[in-house]
């Protein structure tokens, strides 16, 4: 019975997760992309991973000098110390015999006698893992494609029965014909393939992707990953959950801390499902997701906000004029916000700060509430992506394995009336929808709330009148003297004592 074979990091945690597991030990690969793909920062991270769990590296440069590679290793906050770097040609010593010819021009420079001085390099110090950069240097000294794959090849067998994982790294220079030949050949020969892909878009930053092209004999998540390349090197954000189902539902309600509220949605909201807040801007979506938050505070369990419209200073304000004591449990960490900018800002990058911020903190404490603030806002912070439902439903799903109660805030177009649209429908995705209106009585403007839809358990199916105090939100008796209340346009008959006393003015 042949033995399991090795599998080894590639530096980033969530690639390892894609290619389940990482690379195969003592194998080639091929990583490739255009110049700013993020190759470099790749193979410098892998180098480091081996470094620190005592694993020799190597770094073959034949496109970059060592105090380029030093100046991305500052950049990122490395030390490239325990690494050795193999340059193709000594600059000093070009420099001293005033060589004038060109560092990669093959009449002056043989391709064997370039391969020798690097297989005496890993013969010399035994490295556990190489990084070969770049073969577009590779293809000019060869000179013909035949001589290409026959030296690849042959670089392909020295390494693999040295010991070495090694990572070939290859800038795809040259569009023709060709080229493009070459690039197919030299897939085949590795046992696995990386590609680095960059897109700017007419707005925000420009993307970058990752795709696993190809990893021989075993299973990877296929499709494009995002990639966000800052200081402390590459960040991988796969597009879909990779998890399996961790959490059994022990059909726990979670109360709201409002008990009238709690009435209305049939004594709370059960445990994994997800809840779709939709209304006019405005009409008090956001605090009631706040009061399910503050009320999960108050039991010593997390709640996280995600912000694409709020401010920081905002959300303080509103909370702050409810009545809920926001400050104390933000500075505990029991309610975190995070800000998203418009353009900034990915699916798949989004989806891992969710998967981040659930985990359990310092103390142990679990996220019980999850509120996406707003979908709109969500939709509109990401203009060039598709398919963000679908990839919404992923991270819903995510929430609800894991027994998480999540909110999502959509603001509908218009505020009165049959006048009003809603920008999408997600209905269909929620567990639970909670309706807010505006409606008009006796001269004034009035807030209305109803449960339209629950996938579990029972629920009210009124009217209520809804009120927003310094003491937090008021929930009032059924309108059952009003009809039309959740077009916007009701007809009163009856008398009107449903209705919330406001300052005795109203009656």
């Amino acid at each position: 019975m042949s033995q399991p074979e090795q599998q080894i990091s590639t530096g980033i945690d969530t690639l390892d997760d894609i290619m389940h597991g990482g690379l195969t030990a003592d194998r080639l690969y091929l990583i490739e992309g255009y110049p700013g793909t993020g190759k470099t920062t790749l193979a410098i991270q892998f180098l480091l991973d081996g470094a620190a769990k005592g694993e020799r590296g190597l770094y073959v440069s034949l496109s970059e000098t060592r105090d380029e590679l030093e100046g991305v290793a500052v950049s990122h906050g490395w030390s490239l110390e325990g690494i050795d770097i193999h340059e193709l040609v000594d600059q000093e010593k070009l420099t001293q015999e005033q060589s004038q010819y060109t560092m990669f021009e093959p009449s002056e420079i043989e391709l064997g006698v370039t391969i020798d001085g690097v297989l005496e390099k890993v013969q010399a110090i035994q490295p556990k893992r190489v990084v070969f950069d770049s073969l577009s240097e590779m293809r000019l000294l060869a000179q013909s494609p035949l001589r290409y794959r026959r030296q690849i090849l042959a670089l392909k067998q020295f390494f693999v029965g040295r010991g070495c994982t090694t990572l070939m790294l290859d800038d795809k220079s040259g569009g023709d014909m060709a080229a493009d030949l070459n690039d197919q050949q030299l897939q085949s020969i590795a046992h696995g393939v990386i590609r680095l892909e960059q897109l700017l878009n007419h707005y925000g930053a420009e993307r970058r992707y990752l795709r696993v092209i190809k990893h021989r004999g075993r299973d990877f998540v296929g499709g494009t990953h995002d990639v966000l390349l800052k200081r402390g090197g590459m960040q991988v954000y796969p597009r879909k959950t990779i998890e399996s189902p961790q959490w059994l539902s022990t059909g726990n309600l979670i109360s709201s801390g409002n008990p009238e509220l709690d009435s209305l949605i049939g004594g709370g909201l059960m445990e994994g499902t997800s809840t779709l807040l939709l209304g006019p801007a405005g009409v008090g979506k956001s605090s009631t997701a706040t009061q399910f938050a503050i009320a999960a505070a108050e039991r010593g369990e997390r709640a996280v906000f995600f912000e694409f419209e709020e401010s920081q200073h905002a959300f303080l304000q509103r909370s702050r004029g409810l009545g809920f004591e926001i400050d104390q449990y933000i500075e505990s960490g029991l309610i975190e916000l995070h800000q998203f900018s418009a353009g900034e800002t990915t699916p798949a990058g989004f989806a891992s700060q969710v998967r981040q911020a659930i985990k359990p903190d310092a103390q142990g404490r679990k996220a019980t509430i999850v509120t996406i603030d707003s979908l709109n806002g969500f939709l509109n912070s990401m203009p060039h992506e598709q398919f963000l439902l679908i990839q919404l439903n992923d991270i819903l799903q995510m929430l609800g394995r894991h027994g998480i109660v999540s909110f999502l805030i959509t603001a509908q177009h218009g505020m009165l009336g049959t006048a009003m649209k809603t920008p999408l429908d997600a209905s269909y995705m929620a567990d639970n929808v909670l309706l807010f209106r505006y409606f008009e009585s006796n001269g004034a403007i009035r807030q209305a709330i109803s449960m339209v839809k629950k996938r579990t358990g029972r629920h009210e199916r009124t009217i209520r009148e809804f009120l927003l105090t310094d003491r937090g939100l008021s929930i009032g008796s059924p309108l059952a003297d009003f009809h039309g209340v959740l077009s916007g346009t009701p007809s009163y008959q009856g008398n009107r004592e449903d209705l919330i006393k406001r300052g005795g003015k109203d009656a």
